[in-house]
């Protein structure tokens, strides 16, 4: 929605971090729409700005007081011209540094975690009658799940749906289970539920999230309880949906069910997304991962014997406190045995609070952005002749929108590409074979096929 109607409140989010956080953002959205408030593009004017903030990149805090600095002078401008701006800090910087952020701040209005959006609309109403700053940043006993409105504003052709929350694996390096709590899945009917509103909106292909989404194990209709797999088969049934996908995953919660679901389900895409953080045994241990390199090695074989087709994408960690030279070299190994088709790879960043940050033998920068440098050669590398070994072939892509050029239209291939071809923008929602001619650095390019689409 980019215009408002005459007399509607003004709500511009500004989203950092994860697809989850995306997700978190609309819901907000939806939360108070009934207080009438409708999107409004930019901050300038808006009677509410809302900054859904990630703790996961490094100098997040930094990030976050850089921005407030700059709302604050629009805030102030709309105080000089007699109207109010509510400021108002979410997500997990918000939930690890609330106190922190009001004490930088108090000229922000509400700060809440990421379990509490749900509470909103009385934290604007407290904030408004009160006129001081609100904090919500527990861990509430009811799900928040439960008291989101079903009514949500349509994501359009590929749209996101959370299904689980937090974590219990307490990686050393990861905020994670302190700002988002303990594991927590939602009933797979609700889930189905959120889908089947999904689909009726125009979402052609949905992605399940969650910090850890296969260790999801929800509620059945039946009393019982199913695992990922198992909700994948059901979803898999819904009419007008084209695909499905997941992240992000842990390898020690991919059980067989899910895998034989990768074997039997053409729509769950040929593509996932599977951290292994490190190739040494001995960096995955000080990390508390709780598998080894081999482990994750015999997993990747027995997914892509279930799914010879499948696409390996994965998260690094380069420097974490006593990594050595050969563990780094171990890391360089694994990936050279897997050979991802994407991957994403940071140096360690320490995060107050978790275990890692407090151990010895933390690594000078210079090593860590050595051996980043070096990795990212070898996983950019292996990306391009992924890329370049679809040149040739026909791939069904679903289109999602005009392309960055004029005549373009864009989608995504199985494997999560980005797939450009000359064509009209009424191809959006619907899935069309495509012969691919060249291979870009960051998308493929391509030709529409005779064939019949999938609408």
């Amino acid at each position: 929605m980019s215009t408002l109607e005459a007399g509607a409140r003004r709500l511009h989010v500004i989203t950092w971090g994860c697809q989850m956080n995306v997700y978190d953002s609309a819901r907000m959205a939806d939360v108070l729409a009934p207080l009438g408030y409708a999107p409004a593009p930019v901050p300038e004017g808006a009677d509410m700005v809302i900054l859904n903030t990630c703790h996961i990149r490094d100098k997040a805090a930094e990030k976050l007081f850089s921005e407030l600095g700059r709302l604050r002078r629009l805030k102030e401008r709309r105080a000089a011209d007699g109207g109010r701006m509510i400021l108002a800090v979410a997500g997990c910087v918000a939930q690890a540094e609330g106190a922190e952020i009001l004490a930088r701040a108090p000229y922000v209005d509400i700060v809440l975690g990421p379990q509490t959006y749900h509470r909103l609309p009385e934290m604007v109403a407290r904030a408004a009658r009160a006129g001081g700053a609100v904090i919500e940043t527990d861990f509430p006993a009811e799900q928040k799940f439960d008291f989101l409105p079903d009514a949500s504003a349509p994501q359009g052709i590929t749209a996101f749906l959370t299904i689980q929350e937090g974590c219990d694996r307490f990686c050393s390096f990861c905020v994670v289970p302190y700002t988002r709590g303990a594991e927590q899945s939602r009933p797979a009917m609700a889930v189905i539920a959120e889908a089947r509103r999904l689909v009726a909106q125009g979402a052609r292909e949905i992605t399940l999230l969650g910090q850890n989404v296969n260790a999801w194990h929800g509620e059945a209709p039946d009393g019982g309880v199913w695992g990922l797999g198992r909700l994948l088969r059901e979803l898999a049934e819904l009419p007008g949906l084209l695909r499905l996908r997941y992240t992000t995953s842990h390898p020690r919660d991919m059980d067989d069910e899910l895998v034989t679901a990768h074997r039997d389900l053409p729509m769950l895409m040929p593509f996932l997304h599977l951290p292994v953080q490190s190739g040494s045994d001995h960096v995955l241990a000080a990390m508390n991962r709780r598998h080894t390199a081999a482990d994750y090695l015999r997993l990747a074989e027995k997914l892509r014997t279930a799914r010879p087709d499948l696409a390996l994408s994965s998260d690094f960690i380069v420097g974490h406190p006593g990594e050595t030279e050969a563990d780094f070299q171990a890391t360089l190994d694994l990936v050279r045995e897997v050979d991802f088709a994407q991957a994403f790879s940071f140096k360690y960043s320490p995060r107050p609070g978790t275990p890692a940050a407090g151990a010895p033998s933390q690594l000078p920068d210079a090593a860590k952005e050595q051996r980043l440098a070096e990795l990212q050669a070898l996983l950019r590398g292996q990306q391009a002749r992924f890329n370049a070994g679809c040149v040739g072939l026909t791939l069904p892509v679903l289109f999602t929108g005009r392309g960055r050029h004029p005549g373009q239209v864009a989608g995504r291939s199985p494997f999560l590409q980005p797939v450009h071809v000359l064509g009209a923008e009424d191809l959006a929602g619907r899935e069309i074979p495509v012969e691919i001619a060249a291979a870009l650095p960051n998308s493929l390019s391509g030709t529409l096929t005779e064939e019949r689409a999938r609408a």
